[in-house]
C-alpha cells in the first residue's frame, strides 16, 4: 500500500470531518469552500506552522517526532485507534528500504494450546482470527453459530469479510444490523492495513473486496479505523434464527496476531434459548459442519 496516500487521504478525512465550532475556533461568514476545518486552522490548533502542516498532509510523517504526533492527534481530535494508526502510518513512513521488514505474513495456524482452550469453554461460542479476519480456529458452538461461513463445502480458514461482501449468505448472516457490522469489518482491515502495511495477502484480499463489492469500496474510502475488544454481534443463524451476543475479544500475548473472541447470551434472554438449540444442533447434526471442523470431536 502507498504509505504517503494513506497518511494523504487519512488526515485529509480527519481535517474535513471536525467543524470550527467542534474545534472551539469562530466560523466567519457562511461560505467556507472546505468541508471542516482548513489547513491552517488545524496548523493553529498543533502548534505548528502552515507550510509544515501542508507538508505532513502532503503525505510526508519522515523524521516526525512523537511530540508532533501527539499534538496532531489533539487538533484533529483522534481516538484511541486513530492516534494508533497515525503512528503506524509514521512508523511506515520513517522504515526506510534498507530498513524494512520482510513482507509480513498472518499466522495461520492455531497452536494446540489455544485449541485446547476453545474446546473447554463449551456453553459459549468461541473463535480465533487473525489481523486479516481469517476464522482459523473454533470450539464446536463456535463453529455451529458460524456455519454459514463454511457453506458449500468450504473450510478453515475461511476469511469473515470475504463472506460478508461477497457471498450471498453474507448478507442474510449479518443483514441484522448491517450498516454498523459493515463497518466494524472495514474499520478492522483499516487498522490492520496500517498495522502491516507489507502483507502481501491483506493487501490482496483489500484489491480483491474493492474491485469487487461497490459497499466495502465506498466505506474504505472515509479511512476509519477503531479498536474492537467488546460490543454485540447481531446475526440471523440459518437454523435457530436472529440471535444477539455480547462478545469479548482479546488478543493471544505469545501470538501477537490472533485474536480470541467470545460471545454469550443474557441469562433469561431469548438469545440463551437459541444458544442451546445451537448446542443440541451441533451435537446431533455433526454432518451439517465442515468434516475438518469437527474433526474426532464431532464424532
Amino acid at each position: 500500500m502507498d504509505s504517503r496516500n494513506e497518511i494523504k487521504d487519512f488526515l485529509a478525512s480527519r481535517r474535513a470531518r471536525i467543524t470550527p465550532r467542534q474545534a472551539g475556533l469562530p466560523a466567519y461568514g457562511g461560505n467556507r469552500r472546505v468541508p471542516g476545518l482548513r489547513r491552517e486552522e488545524v496548523a493553529m490548533l498543533a502548534g505548528m506552522s502552515v507550510d509544515y502542516y501542508v507538508r505532513l498532509e502532503r503525505g510526508n510523517l519522515a523524521g516526525v517526532s512523537e511530540a508532533v504526533l501527539d499534538s496532531l492527534a489533539r487538533a484533529l481530535q483522534l481516538d484511541e485507534a486513530e492516534r494508533d494508526h497515525l503512528n503506524d502510518l509514521a512508523r511506515a513512513a520513517n522504515s526506510t528500504s534498507q530498513r524494512r521488514r520482510r513482507p509480513t505474513q498472518q499466522q495461520t495456524q492455531v497452536p494446540p494450546s489455544v485449541q485446547r482452550i476453545l474446546d473447554s469453554m463449551t456453553d459459549a461460542p468461541a473463535f480465533v482470527r487473525n489481523g486479516r479476519l481469517d476464522f482459523l480456529a473454533a470450539n464446536r458452538l463456535g463453529y455451529a453459530l458460524y456455519a454459514p461461513l463454511f457453506a458449500d463445502g468450504r473450510k478453515p480458514p475461511a476469511n469473515i469479510a470475504r463472506f460478508q461482501f461477497l457471498d450471498p449468505g453474507g448478507r442474510e448472516f449479518f443483514g441484522l444490523n448491517w450498516e454498523e457490522s459493515m463497518n466494524n469489518t472495514v474499520a478492522l482491515l483499516r487498522t490492520e492495513a496500517g498495522r502491516n502495511p507489507h502483507d502481501k495477502g491483506l493487501t490482496d484480499l483489500i484489491g480483491e473486496l474493492v474491485t469487487r463489492s461497490e459497499e466495502f469500496r465506498t466505506a474504505w474510502a472515509r479511512h476509519n479505523v477503531r479498536l474492537h475488544y467488546s460490543g454485540f454481534k447481531h446475526v440471523h443463524h440459518p437454523v435457530v434464527g436472529d440471535l444477539t451476543l455480547a462478545f469479548d475479544s482479546l488478543q493471544l500475548p505469545a501470538q501477537p496476531s490472533l485474536s480470541l473472541a467470545a460471545m454469550s447470551a443474557e441469562p433469561g434472554s431469548p438469545a440463551e434459548d437459541a444458544l442451546k438449540l445451537l448446542a443440541s444442533w451441533a451435537a446431533t447434526s455433526g454432518e451439517a459442519l465442515p468434516d475438518n471442523v469437527l474433526g474426532p470431536r464431532g464424532a
